[in-house]
């Protein structure tokens, strides 16, 4: 039987290849590989030729809109500089209409790229001149004591040289310029300066406006504002030649649209925002780096891809965004490279075949099953590794080192909390020292009593605390909790980490309150007969969380004051009679979903008006009356009336007889009374025992 064991490991052996052999067929897949180097050369080359004319068309575009935008700007500062001019010189009265009108009319017709020049006075009143496009005017005008209400439009004719007057009419009308942001800043400001506008009298229109106070002999007289529409960029946009089929567009940060190119664009024709590679263009927005730097990158779209620039423009916020079609300036080059790749590609196909087929039978295969197992590894999940056979002695040699090093990994699993090594390796958290500071929740919980049980019991309390362990480690994880460590009959948990948790204060709560109920309903009993009664500290806070120990071993914890605090707390109930104590870092997280009683105001370290220690009663219901009445209890004796105090916690105990923080509280009270406190005691119990 040895020897025909023998024989079957010989033919084994005789079936097995080095893996070197195989590597070695892959080399002659490579010797293809090298026919195509030439054709990357001159793909690349020509590729970045073409890139460059790309660039170097963005470029003209940008400083043609730049220029643009550059004059847009000084247009509208050299306007609102000659008519503010013209009211500190008390040339020109705010009141005077005639002149009023000849002078925003004439800003107007001397400036192309401005849409109206508008002013508001203090009183609600305001008055504005608007282009209707090129060949209509109009002057508007809304007044509170003639026609109010209403908007008095009066409409001109442009004609060479001159406007005619066309038509008058008044239409009901709901703006008011002192509701309007660049008139209330403006009204308030020193210096005039730019703002979004969207609302107008006659409607709702994007539009950039350069607003500032008027102010003649040190007497603010109103606001005037310098309107831009974006319907003039937008027809300058529709001039500009982007390549054959590219567009450009002036976006703001968030990728809201300023102008798109539209010849058609008016003051009465608002453009056509809905542009062909409009979202290209929002898409590279929203991925673009923060900043004002110059930014060009290719974009992959629904559509293809696009050669896609970003050039900060001389207005705050705004930004030109050319889109260019990749296959325009790609597509030549393409087309003649797929040629010679079908060329070279008939000739290697069938040895790539081949190959690639040898490849996967002999190294694929075998090397994608053991890196599955080391997937498994990594994941801490043991018990899924397999040893897998191979024809490759070194990756069945392999295979079979990972399976013998999960099984020793895996004796140690009673004693590693396994989901707690997976979610640290998810996490990326490498096994040396370090932590960080995080705003957790932690919980204390131990048997009440257990040290006079343990010497009752002896050796026979092992089982009673491996039943009771057993029930609080499940109810922890169960509620998403990482427990810490065990303390004789203490066990300490931690929520909010590693895996985040928003509600990390509410979850600990639930948890505690499910380990009073599971332990009241598990019937485990002490020797004398009598249920096991369990104690909890919870507080939340910031604590450092990490790998705490040395390079030999370490312990995945917190530490920190809230640490101690919670523990404090967990002791402090023996003090106040209660179950489960939690710190107001907890209670005020946690939010409305509990039902607590604020108990007492304990010292800690570093804070003189203490701590506010709160009793866990259950989940959110209707307060009960002795709860209330306990707080007003508090409340008194806080304000040192210690009668009215005795009165409130007296009334605690008639609906809850045998509360033991009331009778604290009352004794406390009593003999503060004997010895008055002066005005600066503070209502804050130092504990003296744990």
């Amino acid at each position: 039987m040895m020897a025909s064991a023998t024989n079957r490991t010989a033919a084994g052996e005789k079936l097995t290849v080095s893996i070197r052999f195989a590597v070695s067929a892959l080399v002659l897949t490579a010797i293809l590989l090298t026919a195509f180097a030439s054709s990357l050369l001159w793909w690349r080359t020509s590729e970045a030729i073409s890139r460059q004319l790309a660039s170097t068309i963005n470029a003209q575009i940008a400083g043609a809109v730049r220029k643009e935008v550059t004059a847009i700007v000084g247009e509208a500062r050299a306007a609102h500089t000659a008519i503010r001019t013209l009211f500190l010189q008390n040339v020109l009265d705010t009141r005077e209409a005639d002149k009023r009108e000849f002078v925003f009319l004439s800003q107007l017709q001397s400036q192309a790229t401005i849409s109206s020049a508008a002013f508001g006075w203090p009183d609600g009143s305001f008055f504005a001149a608007h282009k209707l496009g090129d060949r209509r005017l109009e002057m508007m005008e809304i007044s509170l004591t003639d026609h109010p209400g209403e908007r008095r439009v009066d409409e001109y004719d442009v004609v060479p040289g001159d406007i005619e007057f066309a038509s008058r009419r008044f239409e009901p009308t709901s703006y008011k310029v002192a509701e309007q942001p660049w008139f209330k800043e403006g009204l308030s400001a020193d210096e005039p300066r730019w703002f979004s506008v969207d609302r107008h009298p006659g409607g709702e229109r994007p539009a950039i406006a350069l607003a500032g106070p008027i102010d003649v002999y040190q007497e603010r007289q109103g606001v005037l504002a310098i309107i831009i529409e974006h319907a003039r960029i937008a027809r300058f946009l529709a001039q500009l030649q982007v390549g054959r089929t590219g567009s450009a567009f002036i976006l703001q940060r968030d990728g809201g649209v300023v102008a798109a190119p539209d010849e058609h664009a008016d003051e009465v024709n608002a453009g056509e925002v809905r542009q062909p590679l409009l979202a290209v263009a929002q898409q590279a927005m929203r991925t673009a780096p923060d900043g004002d730097e110059a930014w060009r990158d290719r974009v992959q779209s629904g559509d293809g891809a696009f050669e896609v620039a970003r050039t900060a423009l001389p207005f705050p916020g705004w930004s030109l965004v050319t889109v260019i079609p990749e296959a325009e300036f790609l597509g030549p080059v393409e087309a003649a490279l797929h040629r010679v790749i079908i060329g070279l590609g008939i000739g290697a196909v069938l040895a790539a075949l081949v190959s690639a087929a040898l490849a996967r039978a002999v190294i694929a295969a075998p090397l994608g099953r053991v890196v599955a197992e080391l997937r498994h590894v990594e994941a801490f999940a043991l018990e899924q590794v397999r040893r897998h056979p191979s024809r490759l002695r070194e990756i069945a040699s392999l295979s079979g080192a990972i399976a013998e090093m999960a099984g020793g990994l895996s004796s140690f699993g009673k004693f590693i909390p396994a989901d707690l090594v997976r979610q640290l390796l998810r996490q990326g958290v490498d096994a040396r020292p370090g932590g960080h500071i995080q705003e957790l929740s932690v919980m204390f919980i131990d048997i009440a009593g257990f040290t006079g049980l343990s010497e009752r019991m002896g050796d026979r309390v092992v089982p009673l605390l491996s039943r009771y362990l057993d029930l609080i480690s499940t109810v922890i994880v169960d509620h998403g909790g990482t427990i810490d460590k065990f303390i004789g009959d203490a066990v300490m948990a931690f929520w909010g980490a590693p895996m985040a948790q928003p509600d990390h204060a509410l979850s600990c709560c639930r948890a505690a309150l499910a380990c009073r109920a599971a332990v009241e309903s598990s019937n485990i009993c002490d020797d004398d007969g009598r249920p096991l009664a369990i104690r909890i500290g919870i507080n939340s806070g910031a604590m450092l969380v990490g790998n705490i120990g040395s390079e030999l071993r370490l312990n995945y914890t917190v530490i920190g004051d809230a640490v101690n605090v919670a523990s404090r707390l967990e002791g402090a109930n023996k003090t106040y009679g209660t179950d489960i104590l939690i710190g107001e870092g907890t209670q005020r997280l946690a939010g409305d979903g509990l039902l607590t009683r604020e108990i007492d105001r304990i010292a800690v370290y570093g804070r003189e008006e203490g701590l506010a220690v709160h009793e866990l009663l259950g989940v959110a219901a209707s307060k009960p009356r002795w709860v209330a009445d306990y707080a007003r209890g508090l409340q008194h004796y806080r304000a040192r009336r210690f009668d009215a105090a005795i009165e409130a916690f007296e009334a605690v105990l008639a609906l809850k007889p045998g509360d033991r923080a009331a009778e604290l509280m009352i004794a406390r009270c009593r003999s503060l009374m004997q010895a008055m406190p002066d005005h600066g005691w503070l209502a804050v119990t130092a504990l003296t025992s744990k």
